[in-house]
C-alpha cells in the first residue's frame, strides 16, 4: 500500500474565500417603519422626534442598512436625515436590507483587494460559506480576476465549475 497523497494540497490552485472579506465586521439593519405615523405615513415632526430619541450608539462601528418595510413613500430627505444621525457612529450606512449592505461591504473590499497577486495562477472562488455571499460579489471578483488569472473556477477544490481559461497564445 502506498502513501495517501492529497492532490488538492499539491495543486497550483489558489482559493479565494469572499467570506473572509466580511470577517470582523458587524452588520445591522434598522427599519424606520415604526418611526412613521401609523407605520404608513411620514410626518416630519414625528419622524425627527423618533430619530432624536433613537439610541444610535448601539451601531457604533457597525455597517448599517436603513430600510422601510411598509409601502410608505419615503422622500429622499428622510434617508438623508437618518444618515445624519447614524453617520457619527457607523462605518458606513446605506438604504437597503442586509443583503444590500453585505454587497456594499464586499464591493468596497473587492475594489481595494490586491488581485494582481493571482497573476498567471489557477484560482478557485470558494462557493460554500457560512454567511450568505451575494451573487453580485462573485461577479465583482470575477471581473477583477479574469484579466490576471490563467484559470478561474467556482465551488470547492474537490468539485468545481470552470468559469474562465485564458486563451493560449499561438
Amino acid at each position: 500500500m502506498g502513501e495517501i497523497v492529497n492532490k488538492i494540497k499539491q495543486s497550483k490552485l489558489e482559493t479565494v474565500d469572499l467570506e473572509t472579506f466580511l470577517e470582523g465586521e458587524t452588520l445591522s439593519v434598522i427599519d424606520i417603519k415604526p418611526f412613521l405615523f401609523k407605520e404608513m405615513l411620514l410626518k416630519e415632526e414625528k419622524f425627527r422626534s423618533h430619530l432624536e430619541e433613537h439610541d444610535w450608539s448601539q451601531y457604533n462601528d457597525h455597517w448599517l442598512a436603513v430600510k422601510c418595510s411598509s409601502d410608505a413613500i419615503i422622500p429622499a430627505w428622510a434617508w438623508m436625515l437618518t444618515t445624519a444621525y447614524a453617520q457619527p457612529y457607523v462605518k458606513d450606512v446605506i438604504v437597503g436590507d442586509e443583503e444590500d449592505l453585505r454587497m456594499e461591504l464586499l464591493k468596497q473590499r473587492i475594489a481595494r483587494y490586491d488581485w494582481e497577486k493571482y497573476q498567471g495562477r489557477f484560482v478557485l472562488l470558494k462557493g460554500c460559506s457560512k454567511q450568505k455571499i451575494p451573487a453580485g460579489a462573485y461577479l465583482e471578483a470575477t471581473k477583477r480576476l479574469i484579466p490576471v488569472v490563467n484559470k478561474l473556477m467556482y465551488g470547492e477544490a474537490c468539485s468545481n465549475v470552470p468559469v474562465y481559461r485564458k486563451p493560449r497564445k499561438r
